[in-house]
């Protein structure tokens, strides 16, 4: 038995989100169909981060076992071959220890959130950015951001059916940044609640609009209610860029 770790690029428009699902195509489903087609076997493949419907990945790490020990160049570019019909692709297949785990065995998730501020929408990149037609204060959000970062229960940020334990989480780095007509905003973290990164960018909406200020974000984050947060940006601005691993690899 080999295991291979995946990084996997695709735009999430055509799938229900990452996991396998009865009401659509997921990521997931397309992945083991094409390892089945390649190997004939029936097999699992477990992902680091189960994004959700219309969220996109240029990073996201899966593994799966193979009863064979196939050259690691074999595995990405048969995947790729059977992957051809959707919009997904296997970047990089590597050989990995068994004990190695793309959902239990990371170290941090990383996520960039991409508004396109400008007053025309969208034609190229409908589908991929949130069209946002006011002007944001790209410097206030950034600055307010800074509220958010470290240690603190997240339930104010944290979807009402989220399944986690514990609202507690520890936010590494949440930057906002303007890159010509888009607004950026990269999250780093061990680990996050369900759509706490799109109701962060949704909440420093508000502050970039002049809605909220940063003392207001700060008051939001405190009342640990999600009533107190902000809007839930839609899925379509969020990509999953990288996962961290103890030996560097990965996305």
């Amino acid at each position: 038995m080999a295991r291979y770790r995946l990084k996997l690029e695709y735009d999430g428009r055509g799938f229900v989100g990452w996991q396998r699902q009865d009401n659509g195509l997921g990521v997931q489903e397309v992945v083991e169909s094409a390892v089945t087609a390649f190997t004939g076997e029936e097999t699992q493949v477990f992902a680091a981060g189960r994004t959700d419907a219309g969220v996109h990945a240029t990073g996201q790490v899966a593994h799966v076992d193979l009863a064979r020990d196939w050259p690691a160049d074999t595995v990405r570019d048969a995947l790729n071959f059977h992957l051809r019909e959707y919009a997904a692709v296997v970047l990089a297949a590597e050989a990995v220890d068994g004990e190695f785990h793309a959902r239990f065995s990371a170290v941090s998730r990383s996520y960039l959130y991409r508004i396109l501020n400008r007053r025309p929408p969208p034609a190229l990149d409908r589908g991929l950015v949130w069209w946002v037609p006011a002007p944001l204060d790209a410097a206030a959000m950034a600055e307010a951001a800074m509220v958010l970062i470290g240690h603190h229960d997240f339930t104010s940020f944290r979807a009402t059916h989220c399944q986690a334990n514990s609202p507690v989480k520890t936010l590494d780095v949440l930057e906002v940044s303007r890159a010509g007509e888009e607004i950026h905003v990269r999250a780093r973290a061990r680990s996050f609640l369900h759509h706490q990164v799109r109701n962060m960018v949704g909440s420093l909406r508000w502050v970039g609009e002049g809605r909220w200020t940063a003392g207001d974000l700060k008051s939001a984050l405190e009342a640990r209610d999600r009533a107190a947060g902000g809007p839930t940006a839609p899925a379509e601005g969020l990509y999953l860029t990288a996962v961290g691993y103890p030996d560097g690899g990965g996305a």
